[in-house]
């Protein structure tokens, strides 16, 4: 069995084949974090080659970032217990077959049901992902390995609507969409052959439990809250909406009395609640959620008015995220050593930049006829915004782990990652359902560019107002952290 302990362990040297375990890893990391933004140039296609609701596209976007962000935590805690192989290998199968089954999908029902479950394979795969470069890199190298680790998630991100936009170009509205899914098969097949041969099989051995009844109750919360807020204005608020978010509610003060009894029975719960003792890194986690609700929300914005209100194609729509893309590479690029001499303050600068980006893009809606509305318009604004972005999504976690004993520091980045994930879900429902909202109030046989101009300026506003609340809750972290 292939050693992985640490350095001071006996850990085994880094070889040819470690780096190729580690290629294999971020392949799927890449078709994981391409979906999260390749989907949104192929919303409006969707919606017309399925004839999808308006509630579709949200869950499109939603369903995968819920199931995702739920699967983190169980999955690492089962890889710690029985391996992260075969963790990393199962994740990946049921993405890959997820995959084919979003291509083939003939209505929106089977497209969102296999959207959840393509979000659950990735949050099943991702979490093995770190814990290999933990465990097959000696400190001294871990920074490198998670360097390529932080260029990959930017590329990914930064070609998700270039690629989404060509394939869509290439092989038409009615079927191009189908191919940003299909896109994902051969990287899933390849990796998994790989996996097969390259991956160390050795188990953690750690006992843990995984909390089942505790996972039960957060899903359930997370579902019941986000279900009315995506269904709710397709369906004109019916009264089950309100007590659904009741319930959600509910079930969410029952999930922290029950992590608090299984933390009593001396038992590892799924979120441990002396992690909130915490002030710091309870604003720290509500932070990751509200800031990922800002910048994640954006596209899904942009690319609804772009094709379906200015009648572009889904390629302009996707050239249309470069200059956010640029940025958040450059930013990324410059935030470790940033982070290390300003400490917090490239946190604030990073937050700073996503609002003051945000609301111009909001300003720019509001002032300029959406019907003369161009790329260039909107360049400057998604700059500022994805340098912003980029400065902050890298350091941030650190930030927060820092506020919890190192002895936490595990559990501390699984509830960051699942509040992420979240976060994400919790924009688009929210953003989704307040662009809808006033396309029904507005839309008619009249002028299509103003009416999904109106809707777009105050689902902008939203956006823009998670980040100002981020940047607020930035102040609660601590003004410097130990980065290597």
């Amino acid at each position: 069995m292939t050693d992985t302990r640490p350095a001071h362990e006996g850990f085994a040297p880094v070889t040819r084949k470690t780096w190729l375990a580690l290629v294999v890893l971020l392949a799927g990391t890449f078709t994981s974090l391409l979906d999260t933004t390749i989907v949104n140039v192929a919303l409006p296609t969707i919606r017309t080659s399925l004839d999808a609701s308006e509630a579709t596209l949200s869950w499109i976007i939603s369903g995968y970032a819920l199931a995702f962000g739920l699967a983190l935590i169980p999955a690492g805690r089962i890889g710690d217990r029985f391996g992260h192989k075969w963790v990393f290998f199962t994740g990946l199968a049921i993405f890959t077959a997820a995959s084919i089954a979003c291509g083939l999908a003939q209505d929106d029902t089977q497209l969102i049901v296999a959207r959840v479950v393509q979000g659950l394979g990735g949050g099943i795969f991702f979490p093995p992902v770190t814990a290999f470069i933990q465990l097959l890199f000696p400190p001294q190298m871990r920074g490198k390995a998670f360097g390529i680790m932080g260029a990959v998630i930017g590329v990914s991100s930064a070609l998700g609507p270039i690629v989404g936009g060509l394939l869509i170009e290439a092989f038409g509205e009615e079927t191009g969409w189908r191919w940003i899914f299909a896109v994902n098969v051969p990287i899933g097949i390849l990796a998994l052959i790989a996996a097969a041969f390259l991956l160390p099989a050795g188990s953690e051995g750690k006992k843990l439990s995984t909390d089942v009844v505790g996972l039960l109750l957060l899903a359930g919360s997370l579902v019941a809250l986000l279900v009315p807020l995506i269904q709710g204005q397709d369906e004109g608020w019916p009264l089950w909406t309100y007590l659904s978010l009741g319930g959600g509610v509910v079930l969410l003060v029952l999930f922290a009395l029950w992590e608090r009894r299984v933390a009593a029975r001396g038992v590892e719960p799924l979120v441990p609640p002396h992690l909130f003792s915490h002030p710091a890194f309870t604003g720290g986690t509500i932070l990751a959620l509200v800031f990922f609700a800002a910048f994640t929300s954006i596209f899904f914005t942009i690319s609804i008015l772009w094709q379906a209100g200015l009648g572009h194609t889904a390629l302009e729509s996707g050239l249309v995220s470069v200059p956010f893309a640029i940025g958040n590479i450059i930013g990324a690029s410059q935030s470790d050593r940033l982070a290390q001499r300003l400490g917090r303050t490239v946190l604030v600068m990073g937050n700073a930049l996503l609002s003051v980006g945000l609301i111009a893009l909001f300003l720019i809606l509001l002032l300029v006829p959406t019907a003369e509305l161009t790329n260039w318009e909107l360049l400057a604004p998604l700059a500022i915004a994805g340098f912003g972005a980029g400065l902050f999504i890298a350091p941030n976690a650190r930030f927060i782990v820092a506020t919890v004993d190192r002895s936490e520091a595990g559990a501390a980045s699984g509830v960051i990652g699942t509040m992420q994930r979240i976060g994400a879900a919790i924009g688009i429902a929210v953003v989704g359902s307040v662009f809808f909202g006033n396309i029904g109030a507005i839309a008619g046989p009249g002028d299509l560019p103003a009416a999904f101009g109106a809707a777009a300026t105050p689902a902008l506003a939203v956006s823009a107002a998670f980040a100002l609340a981020a940047l607020a809750l930035v102040f609660t972290l601590p003004k410097r952290v130990a980065l290597h």
